[in-house]
């Protein structure tokens, strides 16, 4: 069996090279294909990643030249890769490379087509502790999520999961969302997840926007529905407090007929308007990257693939300490 890693890489230049070491050595009777997809990281991560897999054939190498998002560096590497079963990993570190054979293991014994990372204490900030439970609530109301599974970074994926998910050709991926529009046989296994030893999240609060805008506007149509619950509540508080101004003139020929009470409500009406029209531009805007062909990645630079025209010398492994 050959099990096939990716690697979405990003200002990772301390971590990469014990991560690819180590994921080599302990996944070595597995016949393991390591994908490395550097998402334009601004510091020396390429050049480390290109010197990797022109030391050892078994690491692939790919080069987006901009930088595209998690999401869209991680289908890249799903494209590339030959493996019965799939896992994707973060560069950090966080995630011990020997909880792999854990989840493998699991995929195997129960046969599910996916198997995700359960953290029994993640070792992340408060906020992005914060947001990661938002993403996931969001995800059970928007995409259907199981409520009791935590969508974690860290899975393995079968192969043929995996081509349904490469089938996807929108320039707006997001894994999960994706996986869940495949299959219903999904597991979770509890693995360890280890401090932080170098840098911080590349998460930012611009970056996590993104992130749930892609949720609710490329795969849920929840969304609209809100809106148009909402239009529907407005319209009927309206409609009552109509009745109520014109009986108060009629019947009880009073002076002061709320104006304050109307001035809020149309604010509020003006603001939910703008907010159905922010959001019909989302829409929009994202039907018109579509029909563009707007491309999920560009690929700068290929080692160890097919596609690559350059002669790559290969020299034997040698494990090396770190």
């Amino acid at each position: 069996m050959k099990l096939s890693v990716v690697i979405p890489v990003y200002n990772s230049e301390v971590t990469i090279k014990a991560l690819v070491y180590s994921l080599l050595d302990l996944l070595d009777p597995y016949n393991p294909e390591i994908v490395l997809v550097n998402d334009a990281s601004r510091d020396n991560s390429e050049t480390i990643c290109e010197n990797l897999a022109r030391e050892n054939d078994r690491v692939k190498f790919i080069s987006l030249r901009k930088n595209m998002g998690e999401h869209n560096a991680v289908i890249c590497g799903l494209n590339y890769c030959t493996g019965s079963y799939i896992a994707i990993i973060d560069d950090d570190l966080q995630n011990p490379p020997s909880e792999i054979i854990a989840l493998l293991h699991k995929a195997k014994k129960y046969k599910f087509d996916v198997v995700y990372a359960k953290y029994e204490v993640k070792q992340h900030s408060l906020f992005r502790n914060f947001c990661s439970s938002i993403t996931n609530k969001c995800a059970t109301y928007l995409i259907g999520k199981p409520p009791g599974l935590y969508l974690s970074s860290f899975k393995v994926i079968s192969k043929e999961i995996v081509e349904d998910i490469t089938s996807y050709k929108g320039p707006f991926p997001y894994i999960d969302a994706l996986i869940l529009r495949c299959t219903g046989n999904i597991g979770s296994e509890k693995v360890q997840h280890d401090d932080r030893k170098h840098g911080k999240s590349n998460y930012t609060i611009r970056k996590l926007l993104s992130l749930y805008l892609n949720i609710f506007i490329n795969f849920s149509y929840k969304p609209l529905r809100i809106v148009t619950v909402s239009g529907i509540i407005i319209s009927i508080v309206s409609f009552i407090t109509t009745l109520y101004i014109i009986y108060e003139k009629l019947f009880l020929k009073n002076l002061t007929p709320g104006w304050t009470f109307i001035t809020i409500m149309m604010l509020f009406s003006v603001g939910v308007t703008f907010v159905v029209i922010g959001l019909l531009g989302e829409y929009i805007g994202k039907i018109l990257m579509a029909l563009n062909n707007s491309p999920q990645y560009t690929i700068k630079k290929k080692i160890n693939l097919d596609t690559y025209t350059e002669t790559i010398i290969t020299p034997e492994y040698a494990r090396k300490a770190v």
